[in-house]
């Protein structure tokens, strides 16, 4: 399969901080969730990919062109969707004159479908940006996006701040834009329940380092809650342990191989009945996040 995006050992150095040589694959015709505590580094992915802040080491593709922070090949670019937790529009500018400027900007720009968003969204075409609501503006900023030739869309923390409604009616608009098989969306959340919505694939980054890119349906299917006493949890294989919360009447624990699980001592004597049951809960990606990041930090 084509990859929209391929990232070999990307390291980026700040000052108490560094991307620790990530490698990830975009999957054209896919959705990628990028999730992480904040300040785990999601930004600053985002912003090392489009070469707003050049790489230390590393190669980075995109639709097949090597990204070279100033480099003269720019066409691709136009290809490129990108929306910011803010909106980035002159605040005095007129909705409707977005797109004078807009024109301006990329040769692949299309006033129709611009147009067609502003009605679908419901934007006033004569309020000016500093007067629209949050809400508002991250539509405008979408609407733009999507108005030139993009085949993806890069979104650092897009949704973040925004009414469920509106945030539902945004993701439906990212599965449209991937329904093709041509187009992809990469997008990083705190949200993390509007990652598990609608992304195929979930990142997880953890202090600059990529913890993992997983199939979100296969997290989903293979991790899961063991809700257990402090006992029954030693009996679980260490080796599957993601990890572990413990109160006064009962013990978490989140596993990563539900199915090895069933094989465990633990699972095989409850269901003889030999100990007092414990129960299975459906592990979220957020609980997957919660648990993998507090295990790291002790």
């Amino acid at each position: 399969m084509e990859n929209a995006i391929t990232v070999k050992n990307l390291t980026k150095k700040y000052e108490g901080f560094q991307l620790d040589h990530i490698s990830f694959q975009i999957p054209m015709g896919s959705i990628v969730g990028l999730i992480g505590e904040n300040g785990a580094g999601k930004s600053t992915v985002i912003r090392t990919i489009l070469g707003l802040a050049p790489a230390d080491e590393g190669e980075i593709e995109i639709l097949g062109h090597n990204v070279k922070t100033g480099g003269k090949e720019s066409g691709w670019r136009e290809q490129i969707g990108v929306v910011f937790d803010e909106c980035n529009f002159p605040h005095s500018l007129k909705v409707k004159n977005v797109q004078s400027m807009m024109d301006k900007v990329y040769h692949t720009w299309n006033n129709g479908k611009f147009a067609a968003y502003l009605n679908r969204f419901e934007l006033p075409a004569d309020k000016k940006v500093k007067d629209l609501s949050k809400g508002m503006k991250m539509k405008l900023s979408i609407a733009a996006a999507l108005s030139h030739d993009s085949r993806i869309l890069i979104l650092d923390e897009a949704t973040n701040g925004l009414d469920p409604v509106v945030r539902s009616e945004i993701l439906d608009i990212f599965r449209e834009f991937i329904e093709d098989g041509q187009h992809s969306v990469f997008i990083s959340s705190h949200i993390t329940s509007d990652i598990e919505k609608i992304a195929d694939y979930i990142m997880l980054i953890h202090k600059g380092k990529l913890l993992f890119t997983e199939s979100k349906d296969e997290l989903l299917y293979n991790y899961t809650i063991v809700r257990c006493t402090k006992e029954q949890a030693e009996l679980i294989p260490e080796d599957m342990i993601v990890g572990a919360e413990h109160n006064t009447f009962e013990t978490n624990v989140l596993i990563k191989d539900k199915e090895r699980f069933k094989e465990s001592k633990l699972y095989q004597d409850d269901e003889r009945g030999k100990e007092n049951r414990f129960i299975l809960d459906r592990a979220s990606i957020e609980d997957i996040l919660l648990y993998i990041v507090k295990s790291k930090s002790n």
